[in-house]
């Protein structure tokens, strides 16, 4: 029978049965134990039950649409963490923690490279005013070379705040998650335990244990697991909350910065450095484009992330 991994906990693997709905505990063929990402949350498999009681096996498992990982480099292993996601939610605050270019930048390094639709929310929109330089649109506006939609909520408020800044809000990030398979990302104190229920409409909550200050909240959870509301599914995982790309090889990086790989294979040397006084630099060909000041902050995040991947050398690295 057709089923779908909802937890992983030691050897045991809680499923949903498609067909009836059934929540059944199941064990692995021995065949599937290969590695600790042979079965994971999210993935598709066939079970069946034990003839000699009420036990159930997984003894297939269907082929990943995705796969959510991290490579361990000195190791030369991959960790698959959960599968067959269809977008990767990324909250941020424009208030309390303050918006961090820098950690938006790199859970879209994740999205890259695994392959999945970023969906970038904007949340605590009722305490936001604009002040200083910070524009909100620029930030949205930024993205665009990468296809990411952008949202701007308020999940305390949920239908009773209207977009001020962006064209979509609320029911149109509904609409974008319907029949999906999402993973929410966020740093603590963003809100994306509330943006969870808002969206589910409570049938989703996450419990967090607060300890005191803004921006401290911890989840609970210690394993991955899937919920699902009407709506969406969602994978909650310890293993894509960091925004951490240490696991990242330098050389590499640039293929998770699809827009800027897409100008510098126009450069006219290889190992073009991409800056100002660069010859046949592409990016300085082309600064006249309309999206200029768009492309070179993204330009500018990517070679301070390649800096610090540059720090340690690759066989250095932990993971």
């Amino acid at each position: 029978m057709r089923a779908r991994v909802y937890k992983s906990h030691q050897k045991y693997l809680t499923c949903k049965i498609l067909e009836t709905g059934e929540i059944v505990s199941a064990v692995a063929l021995g065949n599937l134990l290969k590695n600790d990402s042979s079965v994971v949350v999210g993935d598709y498999v066939n079970v069946e039950k034990m003839q000699d009681g009420d036990e159930w096996q997984i003894n297939q498992v269907e082929e990943r649409s995705s796969e959510i990982f991290r490579i361990f480099v000195r190791e030369s292993r991959k960790k698959v963490t959960a599968a067959n996601v269809d977008a990767l939610v990324i909250v941020m605050s424009l208030t309390r923690p303050a918006f961090k270019r820098g950690i938006l930048d790199r859970y879209l390094i994740r999205a890259s490279q695994w392959e999945l639709k970023p969906i970038v929310i904007f949340n605590k929109m009722d305490e936001f005013e604009p002040q200083g330089d910070f524009d909100i649109v620029f930030e949205a506006e930024r993205l665009k070379g990468i296809g990411a939609q952008v949202y701007e909520i308020s999940a305390i408020k949920k239908e009773a705040y209207l977009p001020r800044f962006l064209p979509q809000g609320y029911d149109q990030l509904i609409e974008a998650l319907v029949g999906k398979t999402a993973a929410f990302v966020g740093q603590s104190g963003v809100g994306k335990s509330e943006t969870i229920s808002a969206l589910s409409g409570g049938e989703i909550t996450l419990k967090t244990q607060e300890v005191g200050k803004v921006g401290k909240g911890q989840h609970t959870t210690t394993w991955s697991e899937l919920a699902e509301c009407s709506k969406f599914a969602l994978i909650d995982s310890p293993g894509i909350r960091s925004f951490s790309v240490e696991d990242i090889l330098a050389s590499d990086l640039i293929h998770y910065f699809p827009d800027i790989e897409e100008v510098s294979l126009k450069c006219k040397f290889t190992n073009c450095k991409h800056q100002e006084n660069s010859q046949g630099c592409a990016f300085v060909l082309e600064a006249d484009q309309k999206n200029r000041e768009a492309l070179f902050s993204r330009l500018e995040s990517y070679q301070r992330i390649r800096e610090e991947l540059g720090e340690v050398s690759d066989w250095q690295k932990k993971f």
